[in-house]
């Protein structure tokens, strides 16, 4: 292979893919085996033809292996200019040393150096034959143009009569130069191009400035050093001095420019540099074919962490990188977006099943066993796969709609998933709410309504369920259901929150000033219960109100407080401190530990309407149900069921034991005014401690 991507990783070596030999009849295999057969002619017939005499008879002199020995040293560490280079690799500054051999000497001279340098290298850096025969016969060409320019200017040095050049020589020496160059660059480019996947055109137009500049300077040192050797020999390792400058402050610019653009665990590319090759696969794409963006996370790899230490992920992580970086073709690009989500760009695919064939091949992939710390165990991924242009015009929209693609994949545990219209939820209708909800909690289109909690023994209000409604000046009634889960993605939510807790204090302080001594349930999000402004504000607006703080309950889903985030928090912490209650929602729908639920500051546990709904139709449910009521009871906590909608089912929740009950048969939400209402007729009702039919429960 070319000397492709040089030093652009300060690691390259297990995401390095150049020594992977082509497939035997593809383009790349044939275009490298005309260039290595006529490379290694042109060696051969360099060497037989003139004979060895001349050769041997140089190889006396000191001055020969000191060039070689720098032709070997400049061949190891190639000068990188900046990262645009990597494609077709860095300069070497065995170029000015061979060049000068050239002239100096004689071609069999200067490739026969070029080759002990390129075998040398080659086995240093642990690279495959193919690339470095490749390699050799792109320089031996290369040199071969440049003699024949020479001769045509009638200049034929040889170890017996060395060429010394001068001022009427440098007409030929810049037509040999270029001519080298342009050999070199062709031969290169032409393997990068068909390597990556790419036009020819655009490999040359990304490389020929910065390649130019480094071979520009090299051959033009090469006549200096020619004449130095002939009449200064001794001075020849001073020309080190000047390359060393040269070669580390490039390679610290690099190493900049390489932090700028890839990530420092994985060494893959990050986001910056996707973008760019994004664009790039973008305005090259052809009417015929596809872009695609896949973008891959990692399942159960918080397990890793969690279980093993950080130390273990990020290795599990490079194990990643790696083989998705050999799971790919040439010219797909594989970058870390961050944490363990994963990009790959494909910049020219054929179609959607092509696609998909490159994600299932991922997948396969990743599943091999991974053993780390004596442990054996296996990963996942869940792909998403958006196309341009049939999913989105550019890379934002295709990174956004990959990412819908891999959730949707991750929710239905399908591996992978192609984009879906109708299954986005971030619609740029329902995206344009964000940016209206931020004018409503300004213009006063956010209220609140209050559903009551029942009891099923007396009649008694528990409490009153604070419910955000929301009156768009054009669209209406907006469901909660479509802007809630918006704004808990943005910073928007805890300002909801704050907007909430705050107008429900309010409306608690005028119902306790009116002897109406009812608490108030507000729904927070994990976001809100682990952020310690929250007791905070509580503490702050019952002061204000001169509340105790039985009038205020927080629910909070028990996916969320069940969590080791929440059991460890500061702000759980503190508003038990604050004697604020904690009532458990949807409880039946995760996964809680009697442990944690017995220690936490919860008063309080809501039994999933899903639940209380197929009570009287499902054996099952009613024993989930009865199961849930007796664990609840057991623990000194109140069991609410939500979704009691007929008579028969709070009749059949009152036989099991349940506490209360929240439902429209109950009562509905309301609006303050009308809650306000309800309350003083419902409390006016002589209700006794004696148990009450449920019929006589609900508010008709």
């Amino acid at each position: 292979m070319p000397e492709i991507g040089g030093i652009a990783s300060p690691n390259p070596g297990p995401l390095d893919t150049r020594d992977t030999g082509p497939r035997p009849g593809s383009p790349l295999w044939a275009y490298l085996t005309v260039v290595t057969a006529a490379g290694i002619l042109a060696l051969v017939i360099a060497q037989v033809r003139p004979g060895l005499g001349g050769l041997v008879e140089v190889a006396r002199t000191p001055l020969l292996w000191l060039v070689l020995v720098l032709v070997v040293l400049g061949e190891l560490r190639p000068v990188m200019v900046n990262s645009s280079a990597s494609l077709v690799g860095g300069t070497p500054t065995s170029t000015m040393f061979t060049f000068a051999a050239l002239m100096h000497y004689d071609l069999p001279t200067a490739v026969l150096m070029q080759a002990v340098a390129m075998i040398v290298t080659g086995l240093a850096h642990h690279r495959a034959w193919h690339r470095i025969l490749f390699n050799l016969a792109m320089v031996t060409l290369a040199c071969t143009a440049a003699a024949v320019v020479l001769g045509a200017f009638g200049i034929h040095p040889s170890p017996g009569s060395p060429w010394v050049p001068d001022g009427a020589g440098i007409p030929a020496i810049v037509l040999a130069g270029l001519a080298y160059f342009m050999v070199r660059g062709w031969l290169v480019c032409g393997a990068v191009a068909l390597h990556e996947r790419r036009p020819v055109g655009r490999v040359i137009r990304s490389s020929i400035g910065p390649q130019s500049l480094g071979y520009g300077a090299l051959l033009g040192l090469a006549p200096l050093v020619a004449v130095v050797m002939e009449h200064s020999p001794a001075l020849i390792p001073l020309f080190i001095a000047p390359l060393i400058a040269i070669y580390f402050t490039t390679t610290l610019s690099l190493r900049r420019d390489h932090q700028a653009t890839h990530d420092g665990l994985t060494g893959l590319p990050n986001r910056k540099m996707l973008i760019l090759r994004t664009e790039e696969a973008l305005a090259e794409a052809r009417p015929d074919e596809r872009v695609g963006l896949l973008l891959l996370d990692l399942d159960r790899f918080k397990e890793v962490n969690d279980t093993l230490g950080h130390p273990v992920g990020d290795r599990l992580l490079q194990i990643v990188a790696h083989r998705l970086t050999h799971s790919v073709r040439p010219g797909d690009v594989v970058a870390r977006l961050g944490g363990d989500e994963f990009a790959v760009l494909l910049p020219s695919i054929r179609d959607a099943h092509a696609a998909k064939e490159v994600a299932s091949r991922l997948r396969v992939a990743l599943t091999e066993p991974v053993r780390l710390e004596g442990m054996t165990f296996d990963i996942d991924a869940s792909v998403g796969i958006a196309l341009y242009p049939d999913h989105a015009p550019d890379f934002e929209l295709l990174l956004q709609r990959s990412d819908v693609a891999m959730y949707l994949a991750k929710e239905g545990r399908t591996g992978v998933e192609f984009y879906l219209p109708d299954k986005d939820r971030n619609s740029p209708e329902r995206l344009s709410l964000l940016g209206d909800l931020r004018q409503a909690l300004d213009g006063g289109e956010l209220g609140l309504h209050y559903q009551p909690k029942v009891s099923l023994d007396d009649g008694r209000v528990e409490s009153m369920e604070a419910l955000l409604r929301w009156w768009h000046p054009a669209r209406g009634l907006v469901s909660p259901g479509d802007f809630i889960p918006l704004a808990e993605q943005s910073y928007l939510m805890r300002e909801i929150t704050r907007y909430v807790i705050q107008r429900a204090l309010e409306q608690a302080d005028r119902w306790w000033r009116d002897g109406i001594e009812v608490p108030i349930s507000v729904n927070v999000s994990a976001r809100d219960l682990l952020d310690s402004s929250l007791p905070e504000q509580l503490e702050a607006g019952l002061s204000e109100f001169g509340l105790p703080p039985a009038v205020i309950r927080l629910e909070v889903t028990e996916r969320i407080l069940m969590t080791d985030q929440a059991y460890t928090a500061d702000a759980v912490r503190t508003l038990a401190k604050l004697g604020v209650q904690l009532a458990l929602d949807d409880f039946g729908t995760g996964y809680s530990s009697l442990v944690r639920l017995q220690r936490l500051p919860v008063s309080e546990v809501k039994i999933d309407a899903s639940f209380i709904r197929r009570v009287g139709e499902s054996a099952d449910d009613e024993r989930i149900v009865q199961s849930i009521i007796d664990l609840v009871r057991s623990l000194g906590l109140h069991s609410v069921a939500e979704g009691v909608e007929s008579s028969e089912v709070a009749a059949q929740l009152h036989e099991m034991g349940c506490h209360a009950g929240q439902g429209w048969w109950l009562a509905k939400p309301m609006p303050p005014e009308e809650a306000t209402v309800w309350l003083r007729t419902r409390l006016s009702e002589a209700f006794t401690d004696r148990p009450k039919d449920p019929a006589r429960l609900a508010s008709r």
